[in-house]
């Protein structure tokens, strides 16, 4: 009987030590990725070191020019994180775009980030490939600089103008305006990035259609048509290369530091900056189906924190963070500091222009 009651007791023990296990274990789960990549409790960093240790790596495919920014950002990320090992991929954003739609179809997604400019408007199969996320590094941030939804975070600025060769054209002479580029002494002494990502071409007549509208912006492509633009399918920095070479004497919608940059070192380069200042911002997000949302997260926190802003702003980039300062070289192309208003394209407003944009380059320029 003694050994019954022993036995029913334990019986009993056992059952109520797996009852307790089963609620530790429903009250301990695994987090989602969507909650990994939200998550706010105190211990968030403790959360995402300790998953970040067991995924062992993230995949950023970048914008960043790699030698000068993109490889030692990563390796100082490593050094901050030495159990993650950070792979990277270097293309411009029609490259990244077409590259993580191609994956995403063949269900071989091989990043967790995108850092350049944004894809939060392009869905496969009906859902979109970015997701929102949640970053302590916010509240340094403007809120024009954070997406609505939260599926961008802004990581650094790109202002826009033309360049030119300062050894065929002077400072008094250069255009000053989109009229002056209409001008028939600058006949076939143009040129542009030809492409599909919002640069060159793209973003000058972007630029056009949110300040002018559409009727106005096609009365002035009609007369810019006659004046043989080149399009080049090279970068938009190379097209200030062909510039510098006296190939072209003007670049159009190009990178306003580019020139500024390359005039600090001695080529025949200057920059004017046209009324409004298209800006553009290239961002970090987080794809959706990433294998790595705690160390994705990490990296979030990291490229938007002021020791990460500070690199690029030694890389002579434009930082986010709004505690960090422009290179000093470069402060004149800021528009606030230019005196000269701002045209911000967020990728939502760019989403919306550049189907539109496209047809009327077509239409006009080929």
């Amino acid at each position: 009987m003694a050994v019954r009651l022993t036995v029913s007791l334990g019986l009993r023990i056992a059952a109520v030590a797996a009852v307790a296990a089963g609620l530790g274990a429903g009250s301990a789960r695994a987090l989602t990725a969507a909650e990994i990549l939200n998550y706010t409790g105190p211990d968030r960093q403790q959360v995402l070191e300790d998953g970040a240790r067991r995924e062992g790596t993230v995949f950023i495919y970048s914008g960043m020019i790699v030698n000068q920014l993109l490889r030692p950002l990563t390796e100082a990320f490593e050094k901050k994180y030495p159990f993650i090992k950070t792979r990277y991929w270097r293309g411009d954003s029609n490259q990244v775009l077409v590259k993580v739609l191609s994956e995403m179809r063949a269900n071989a997604l091989e990043a967790d980030l995108v850092e350049g400019s944004g894809l939060g408007s392009f869905a496969v199969a009906g859902a979109r490939i970015v997701q929102p996320f949640s970053s302590p590094a916010f509240d340094a941030l403007p809120a024009q600089d954070i997406a609505p939804d939260r599926t961008w975070a802004a990581t650094r600025f790109r202002y826009i103008g033309l360049g030119y060769n300062t050894s065929y054209i002077s400072a008094g002479e250069a255009p000053k305006s989109y009229e002056d580029l209409l001008d028939p002494r600058w006949k076939g002494k143009m040129a542009w990035h030809a492409g599909s990502d919002a640069s060159g071409a793209l973003v000058t007549i972007t630029s056009l259609l949110a300040t002018r509208g559409e009727e106005r912006t096609q009365s002035y492509l009609a007369k810019l048509a006659r004046q043989d633009i080149a399009p080049l399918a090279v970068s938009n920095r190379q097209v200030v290369d062909q510039v510098i070479l006296g190939e072209y004497w003007i670049g159009l919608g190009i990178s306003a530091h580019h020139p500024v940059i390359s005039a600090s070192k001695g080529a025949p380069a200057a920059t004017v900056l046209l009324d409004p200042i298209p800006s553009l911002s290239d961002s970090i997000q987080v794809l959706n189906g990433t294998r790595h949302p705690h160390a994705a997260m990490l990296f979030v926190d990291f490229i938007l924190s002021a020791p990460a802003q500070r690199m690029m702003q030694a890389a002579e980039y434009f930082p986010s963070n709004p505690d960090v300062e422009v290179s000093p070289n470069l402060k004149m192309i800021v528009p606030r500091n230019a005196g000269i208003p701002e045209l911000l394209l967020t990728s939502e407003r760019l989403g919306e222009l550049t189907p539109q944009s496209v047809a009327l380059y077509q239409r006009y320029f080929r």
